[in-house]
């Protein structure tokens, strides 16, 4: 038999319990971590059980917990291979947020992203490598982006009342890189500041940080929106020549700009000599039922920024910038674009899941998410802390009560394997907003009680 299955289970009869229950454990491991790719086949329980050194009666045992479990589908006369069972692949929430992430937690809902839709991805995959033959005959640097994903993509504004061209359009490798384009390109006064809502991503913050950027920052509420009166007073009296705007479910709080405050912005833009860059990565998540029909924040000197990264996974490393062809001719001469562009095969798959198969990714992944939000909120709802329901996005903005620090609460939660983000995390000082944490409800309906469960004992 082939030994490397064997040695893809690695040191698994060191892990205490019956052997059983250790070998099915290493082969969901080996799954896991990718050493065991879905679609394994196993050797037979006879042949399992000579290079394992074990009674067959234990292999036995072991393959029936997995195939319990879903991680093993047998056929009769196919004999049997690993999986990864439906009920991880048909979900929106990351497996490490159930079993600890980057800070080795129980639970972590540090990160407000989903999963890839599996089945939907695999096929785009395979398709994108079947097209790929002729990009790999040329030199694979794709410029500005390949063809059909910037056509696509100028479709889907026109289609949205943005009238856009193919030349309009920008390929990055996400919505980051492009603001790291734009502002290389355009924040050329190092003296004047950048405006910027507060809170905010905590990664614009992250890249306006690394530049020594000079910040302007205008509040932002998850109940009351944009106060356009401050950013107009702001705009008069400091005159700044860039604004950073998350005008659709806003990170984190999920505010959703209306028509009337984008015609305001617009307008302020136009008569001031403002470029706002208009970050719509939450744009596609409208848990409205139906969805609404707010249009673009958008003017003559509004620049569009756009992902695929929370619409579909953020491993897919694809973004994009909508400006005027001047502009576009303008950033492709930089010396930044070629390092910030992403790979052909990546425009390729996302090229394919941004066409057909959008609608029925994006209405499954709204129906989870809502659910998902509702739930949240419905366990929140006892606490005694404030918040507003989002109509979209991926987080809820929550407001701990008189006295409660939000560092020291997501610090006492640490230690009993929850890993939350104080609200000092999206704060442009990065030291005010202690009273607030962002719960993502990207999590099952499951950890988001326990979540809510560990916070209370926490408090």
């Amino acid at each position: 038999m082939d030994t490397g299955f064997v040695a893809a289970l690695g040191a698994w009869r060191t892990q205490p319990g019956p052997l059983a229950r250790s070998l099915a454990t290493a082969v969901r491991e080996a799954v896991v971590d990718g050493r065991l790719p879905a679609g394994t086949r196993l050797p037979s329980e006879r042949e399992l059980a000579r290079a394992l050194h074990l009674s067959r009666g234990t292999v036995v045992a072991a393959l029936s917990l997995l195939r319990e479990d879903g991680w093993l589908a047998t056929r009769h006369g196919s004999g049997s291979a690993v999986r990864l069972p439906a009920r991880l692949t048909e979900r929106t929430t990351p497996w490490s947020q159930d079993r600890g992430g980057a800070f080795d937690a129980d639970l972590d809902l540090t990160l407000a992203v989903t999963t890839a839709p599996h089945e939907a991805y695999l096929a785009a995959l395979a398709r994108a490598a079947e097209r790929s033959a002729a990009l790999l005959v040329d030199s694979g640097v794709t410029g500005a982006g390949l063809p059909r994903l910037r056509e696509l993509l100028a479709d889907r504004y026109t289609g949205q009342g943005l009238a856009t061209r193919p030349e309009q359009i920008l390929v990055t490798s996400g919505a980051q890189a492009a603001l790291t384009l734009l502002l290389d390109h355009l924040h050329t006064d190092r003296r004047a500041p950048v405006v910027v809502e507060n809170p905010t991503y905590p990664g614009a913050l992250a890249v306006l940080h690394a530049r020594r950027t000079r910040l302007l920052p205008v509040p932002v509420t998850a109940a009351d929106g944009w106060d356009t009166e401050r950013l107009t007073h702001a705009v008069r009296r400091h005159n700044p020549r860039l604004a950073y705007l998350v005008p659709d479910f806003h990170n984190p709080t999920g505010a959703h700009m209306d028509a009337a405050t984008r015609r305001t912005i617009a307008s302020l833009a136009d008569r001031y000599g403002l470029t706002v860059l208009a970050d719509e990565t939450m744009r596609d998540l409208d848990l409205r039922t139906p969805p609404g029909t707010e249009p673009h924040l958008a003017g003559a000197r509004v620049i569009q920024i756009g992902s695929a990264s929370k619409t579909l996974w953020s491993g897919l490393r694809v973004g994009w910038i909508r400006a005027s062809a001047d502009l576009v001719r303008q950033l492709r001469l930089s010396p930044l674009q070629a390092q910030l562009s992403p790979p052909p095969l990546e425009q390729l798959i996302a090229a394919d899941l941004l066409g057909a198969p959008l609608p029925d990714i994006l209405a499954d992944r709204r129906d989870r998410l809502r659910a998902q939000r509702d739930h949240l909120a419905a366990q929140l709802a006892s606490t005694g802390w404030t918040y507003t329901v989002p109509d979209g996005g991926l987080t809820l903005w929550l407001r701990l009560g008189e006295g409660t620090s939000a560092t020291d609460l997501a610090a006492r939660a640490a230690a009993h394997g929850l890993a939350i983000t104080p609200g000092p995390h999206f704060a442009t000082d990065r030291t005010t907003l202690t009273r607030h944490l962002r719960l993502p409800f990207t999590a099952t309906e499951e950890t988001l009680t326990r979540v809510v469960g560990l916070l209370r004992e926490c408090a």
